[in-house]
């Protein structure tokens, strides 16, 4: 099992690697509000961040150390991470909850006239009350806001040899819980008590959590992908998915499975071997060498819209995504995103098909890209799906 956490010299190696960045992009302060982007930088892990009452922040100058402006409660925590100017104000505070304490520190850092960056783009968000945020932006000297996505984002999705550790692990383990699905599903459940099932065993596993579980199981084949289990019936003829988002140490596995109950219709048997070979089609690609998120989404797209009756996407949008410690992280697999899949990058291909009255079917699998190709993170599931017994002797 992985180490838990990161050497000091991993922390260092991003923020070199994104202070360059800032530098040669004229961003004097780099300023984060997200759980995720704020852990990658300062390994501060907690799942306080569920609750919405304090904002959060760490400023990055373009040398130098990172500063944490925090409430109090989280001080605890940071002072376990590498950072070291930790600076906390008693929070919740209506009137100026920390609003005073952020303005002094942005100042301090800039010099009172320098270029302020911010994640802006898709995918980004900013965790922070709009109105908080305009008093600091009116009461900043002379403040210059910019777009600092691409500073981040360029050095998050290439994953260390650490991180991939991780996600290799976390990958693992949910592998071995889809393998037990078929001796835990039996006569008389439900969506709702198959689900219960494989999240425990997912947790006896080895998985720190199951934050995100969703998937059906309908006669002949499902029609959603992103609803919760519900008190539906599980009975021969069904086909059932889960997509499940394990975590392991902060890190996420991403990947469902297909099962058919006691036997399964031609249709959804055909539909299922068109996605796995879609994702042999994009694995191929992407063991060619030199491959971008549009050619892999090329090779898969032609094999699930051989015909013209045929459609590819199942409603999703795309073929797959990054993945780290964000369940889905950029680049996306679609035809229009030219982003080169490096070596370090970890992928899930996602091909999905759309077959029959309204149903679907998506398979996914997760990869990191390697110097020679790739290395699959998930056991590969078998072309044909798997039928569960459900004799009732």
């Amino acid at each position: 099992m992985p180490s838990r956490g990161f050497e000091v010299s991993e922390f260092e190696r991003r923020v070199q690697q994104v202070q360059a960045r800032m530098r040669a992009s004229d961003i004097d302060v780099l300023w984060l509000t997200t759980e995720a982007d704020i852990r990658y930088l300062s390994g501060f892990m907690t799942q306080f961040w569920q609750s919405p009452t304090r904002p959060w922040h760490l400023l990055l100058p373009a040398s130098g150390q990172a500063v944490a402006v925090i409430p109090s409660i989280g001080l605890a925590c940071m002072q376990r991470t590498w950072i070291s100017d930790i600076r906390c104000w008693s929070s919740p505070q209506p009137h100026d909850d920390g609003v005073s304490l952020l303005i002094e520190t942005l100042t301090e850092l800039t010099g009172g006239s320098g270029t302020i960056g911010l994640p802006m783009a898709g995918e980004t968000q900013l965790r922070y009350p709009l109105n908080d945020f305009e008093r600091v932006r009116r009461s900043l000297p002379s403040p210059r806001l910019v777009d600092a996505t691409a500073t981040l984002r360029d050095v998050r999705q290439i994953k260390s040899a650490a991180e991939i550790e991780k996600l290799r692990h976390v990958c693992a383990l949910v592998s071995r819980g889809f393998s037990r699905l078929p001796e835990l599903v039996h006569p008389g459940m439900n969506e709702i008590d198959v689900f219960r099932a494989f999240r425990i065993e997912c947790l006896q596993q080895g998985a720190d959590d199951v934050p995100y579980l969703v998937g059906a199981a309908r006669q002949a084949g499902y029609g959603d992908i992103i609803s919760p289990p519900g008190d539906h019936l599980l009975g021969a003829g069904d086909v059932l998915i889960l997509d499940t988002g394990c975590t392991f140490d902060g890190y996420h596995a991403d990947f469902d499975r297909n099962f058919a109950i006691g036997r399964v219709d031609p249709a959804s048997a055909a539909a299922h071997q068109r996605t796995w070979d879609a994702t042999e089609a994009g694995l191929a690609t992407i063991a060619a060498g030199q491959a971008t998120c549009a050619s892999v989404y090329a090779a898969m797209q032609a094999v699930l819209s051989s015909t013209e009756q045929d459609k590819s996407d199942a409603g999703v949008g795309r073929l797959g995504h990054g993945l780290g410690i964000q369940l889905t992280e950029t680049p996306s697999i679609t035809p229009f995103d030219d982003t080169p899949l490096l070596p370090g990058m970890v992928m899930t291909l996602e091909p999905g098909y759309s077959y029959g009255d309204g149903r679907i079917m998506v398979h996914e699998e997760n990869l990191v890209i390697t110097d020679s190709g790739y290395e699959l993170l998930s056991v590969r599931a078998p072309r044909d799906i798997p039928i569960i017994d459900w004799s009732t002797d």
